[in-house]
């Protein structure tokens, strides 16, 4: 992030048990939005799937720690999916976005789509996923749908 200054417009904050997977999900087209993520109680595991058209490091994700106890942010670039697991009994995740939500531009891959292969650290039988996240569209649906790969 280098020389990046993003004008942050909009703060969320969320809490959620252990277990708990969220994700994948963006914004498109105007409405895209870019997020400084971090853990103000317990531990997460952040992912972000690369899914801008023509990068070199396209349908790649990295996957990072984020706890209350390291400190540590992730800067999510816009045309990046973000998702993120509890791995600790509760989780407090805050993140600023450059741009304001807007529904008409969701969109989102299932968290557990195998041509991505994630591993959220988490057994599959602990997993739990919002209804909006278990419905949500494959991977190959996500390309097709958006004219890519």
């Amino acid at each position: 992030m280098v020389g990046a200054k993003p004008a942050f417009v909009q703060d969320n904050q969320s809490q959620s048990q252990y277990g708990v997977v969220r994700g994948l999900h963006m914004q498109n087209g105007d409405h895209g939005q870019a997020k400084l993520v971090r853990v103000l109680e317990g531990k997460v595991l952040d992912v972000a799937v690369d899914v801008r058209p023509g990068s070199a490091t396209y349908a790649q994700y990295v996957a990072v720690e984020l706890s209350a106890e390291n400190k540590r942010q992730l800067y999510v670039p816009r045309g990046f999916l973000h998702g993120f697991s509890v791995l600790s009994e509760n989780a407090v995740f805050f993140y600023k976005c450059d741009n304001h939500y807007h529904k008409v531009a969701e969109d989102g891959v299932h968290p557990l789509d195998r041509e991505l292969g994630i591993d959220w650290q988490i057994p599959r039988e602990d997993m739990i996923l919002s209804m909006k996240d278990e419905e949500a569209q494959s991977f190959r649906a996500f390309k097709e749908k958006n004219g890519i790969g």
